[in-house]
């Protein structure tokens, strides 16, 4: 849609001129051609804080002033030209040569008049110019708008990753005697350790979404072997320990960070810090983070979880069993982290019972 000339005549416009005639000649010139929103001051000193104040659509400027000339006006206005705006420079003077010209140009002069300027000329390019400028401002408005919708859509695909996710998790907890609970404080407590250990808050917020589905491999292993109320002989050990390799194989490799940080927890939340763990033998940190923290608070919640075939473990049962295994089953500065926010983790309990 082009601009129209009620656009241009609603511009707002400083003009900045130490001669009071210069002032008055081009409020009088602007103001017959319909331009209101008119500024003007013959100081130059006080133009930054008018376009801190005001949305000016261009500022005309003069040359050779007191206090400050004009090329030290726009270079005070640099960031203002530059950075993230683009508010365009009529130079009006009476300085021809080439020295002044360049300076004026490198400091962000988008074009010049010499005085004395004639009316229509001065008109057709402060016209010129404001065109420029309303153009820029609707891309600008237009991006934002597009910025926006990107954002949503955005929104969306990550609700819907997280719906699969949090489904096919829960799905895994209904193979066995596990409940939803556990994911729910497990997941939790897999943010607070992520934290803990200093890592950022977008990533710990992928480790909160992405532990729900640690153990969505049980879904391809036989209920005679998950359910079973026995110790497990050593080929139905060796079948369950499948389940990390089903479960990478359920999620699939994928571009999205949040199931790719997924597939890693399922498929290496058994490996050990000394390498002793399955399906792998990964050990220390060839084994990803995120599947170290998972291995941790997946173990503390179900040791101190009731069971069919077990009573919950005492608190301090389990924190003794978890410095013993600092090293060996688990990642040592993990272990420091974890028992640092353990408070937050008990509370989990409370939180999300069941």
């Amino acid at each position: 849609m082009p601009v129209t000339n009620d656009d241009l005549r609603a511009s707002s416009i400083l003009i900045v001129d130490d001669e009071p005639a210069n002032v008055a000649l081009l409020e009088a010139t602007l103001a017959r051609e319909g331009y209101a929103n008119l500024v003007s001051t013959g100081d130059p000193r006080q133009v930054k804080e008018l376009c801190r104040t005001h949305d000016f659509d261009i500022i005309l400027l003069d040359i050779r002033m007191p206090h400050m000339s004009g090329i030290e006006v726009m270079e005070r206005l640099a960031a203002k030209l530059v950075d993230g705006d683009w508010l365009p420079v009529l130079v009006l003077t009476a300085q021809t040569d080439d020295e002044t010209r360049m300076k004026a140009l490198t400091a962000g002069a988008r074009d010049f008049v010499n005085k004395p300027f004639k009316r229509w000329e001065v008109l057709l390019r402060i016209r010129n110019l404001l065109e420029t400028r309303h153009f820029y401002k609707r891309q600008r408005v237009r991006a934002d708008e597009l910025e926006k919708i990107v954002r949503e859509r955005t929104k969306e695909v990550r609700e819907t990753q997280l719906q699969i996710i949090e489904r096919l998790g829960r799905a895994g907890e209904y193979r066995d005697e596990e409940t939803g609970m556990h994911v729910m404080r497990m997941s939790r407590a897999c943010h607070q350790l992520a934290l803990a250990a200093g890592l950022d808050s977008a990533t710990s917020e992928l480790i909160l979404y992405a532990t729900p589905m640690h153990d969505v491999g049980k879904i391809g292993i036989s209920d005679l072997i998950l359910l079973k109320p026995g110790r497990l002989d050593p080929e139905e050990r060796k079948i369950i320990e499948a389940h990390p390799i089903i479960g990478g194989d359920i999620i699939g490799e994928h571009g999205s960070e949040l199931l790719t940080m997924a597939r890693n927890v399922a498929l290496y939340h058994h490996e050990k810090w000394d390498g002793t763990g399955y399906p792998h033998g990964l050990k220390g940190e060839e084994i990803p983070i995120e599947a170290r923290i998972a291995s941790i608070c997946d173990v503390f919640d179900a040791l101190t979880s009731p069971r069919p075939y077990k009573e919950a473990w005492p608190l301090e049962k389990a924190v003794a069993l978890f410095k013993g295994e600092t090293g060996k089953h688990f990642d040592p500065k993990l272990v420091e982290a974890f028992l640092s926010i353990l408070p937050k983790v008990v509370a989990l309990r409370e939180q999300f019972s069941g």
